[in-house]
């Protein structure tokens, strides 16, 4: 057989193949799905003994849009689940194309959400507007095409806390296909750190 018509016969196989190739999804439809779902540090605890093994889970709540989505976040000790020691509703918003931002929540009575679906009839007895923003803590998201993952952080100092003689807090994210890296640390007015990890983040690994 000819090589030539061979190999004008696979070029053109392939050419009708990528013709019916679905488009690749744009970088918002991207970050909910690389958010959205239950994460776990367990991996991460088992080579190093200086992480805990901690739950995370992001559900999507309320109706989304082309510009914004909401998340109902838990964040959780392996060990007691029912208990988290976080919660929060993240509201993600796009600015442009390839620039994001994640402004955070807290919501009146969490323990009723604990363990919930994103579409639990509980999410219907709030509205947005019946939350309160973390002024300041919101955490800008950049989208790097190369690497096919987002890369974030807050603020220099705009974030506050009180906890452990912190007067600041900063945040630090990485999320792609797999899974999440997320460094929070609290620092004090000289700028010393007093909570969190201090060699890197919590690796989140998608479950």
């Amino acid at each position: 057989m000819n090589k030539g018509i061979l190999s004008g016969a696979v070029l053109a196989l392939w050419l009708a193949v990528v013709s019916f190739m679905p488009p690749a999804e744009p970088p918002f439809a991207l970050l909910k799905l690389y958010m959205s779902g239950s994460f776990s540090s367990e991996l991460q605890s088992k080579n190093d003994s200086d992480y805990f093994d901690i739950r995370l889970r992001m559900e999507p709540i309320w109706s989304s849009s082309d510009t914004e989505f909401y998340l109902y976040v838990e964040q959780a000790m392996n060990t007691s689940i029912d208990k988290p020691y976080r919660q929060r509703i993240y509201r993600v918003v796009k600015e442009s194309e390839d620039r994001f931002k994640s402004y955070i929540y807290t919501m009146n009575a969490p323990a009723r959400f604990v363990g919930k679906k994103g579409d639990d009839a509980v999410f219907t007895s709030i509205t947005p507007d019946s939350l309160k923003v973390l002024e300041g803590c919101e955490v800008i998201l950049h989208y790097n095409e190369k690497g096919q993952q987002f890369e974030g952080a807050t603020g220099d100092r705009t974030c506050p806390s009180t906890r452990s003689g912190a007067t600041y807090t900063t945040s630090k994210v990485v999320i792609g296909p797999r899974g999440m890296v997320s460094w929070d640390q609290g620092w004090n007015d000289a700028g010393l750190q007093v909570w969190g990890a201090t060699k890197g983040g919590y690796d989140f690994l998608k479950k």
